[in-house]
């Protein structure tokens, strides 16, 4: 474990604090936005939100190399639940970018009192993790799209989409991954 920086554990601070109120509006604007979510549940894509903003919060702590690869299994894991739901690869992004412009409102204040070499690294962190995120739930998205195309010679087959439990399942994994990642702290 590497000991982060006092202003990295400050951030991080600041997003757990507004954790519950980012995921509300986070949810809230995907709720907006999409009439329906197919066959996955409300709270399911809930928890997915929630999952994704634990490890990125853990991305700027102490635990920040060791999550990383946990954060690339939860973003291509979005990608593919995204293509279950229904949406384009653009609106997977953009529902990621719109995480990016919440934390930035959020955290924002904090980073205000930071000399500015501080703040900026801070800011270039985060984009960068969000970016490679957003990377990496396109090609989940892809997989999932390219998975059903050639199950049958390029005739989508409905028995190859996620299912909700499938959904929950591998939720439930990633969580575990976090927490075993999170309890060497």
């Amino acid at each position: 474990m590497r000991t982060s920086h006092p202003t990295l554990l400050t951030i991080g601070r600041a997003m757990a604090v507004h954790r519950d109120t980012i995921l509300l509006e986070w949810a809230k604007w995907l709720a907006d936005r999409v009439a329906s979510a197919g066959m996955i549940p409300r709270s399911t894509i809930d928890r997915e939100l929630r999952l994704l903003l634990e490890i990125l919060i853990e991305s700027v702590g102490p635990m920040r190399r060791s999550v990383s690869e946990v954060w690339y299994h939860a973003c291509e894991h979005y990608g593919r639940v995204g293509a279950a739901r229904g949406l384009a690869a653009g609106e997977i992004v953009e529902e990621l970018q719109y995480l990016r412009s919440l934390l930035i409102r959020r955290i924002g204040p904090v980073l205000t009192p930071l000399r500015q070499r501080q703040a900026m690294a801070i800011i270039l962190r985060l984009n960068s993790v969000l970016d490679k995120g957003i990377a990496v739930a396109v090609v989940g998205y892809t997989d999932a799209l390219v998975a059903t195309l050639f199950v049958q010679n390029g005739v989508p087959a409905p028995d190859t989409a996620l299912d909700a439990h499938d959904i929950a399942r591998q939720l439930e994994q990633l969580e575990t991954e976090l927490a075993g990642v999170v309890r060497h702290r």
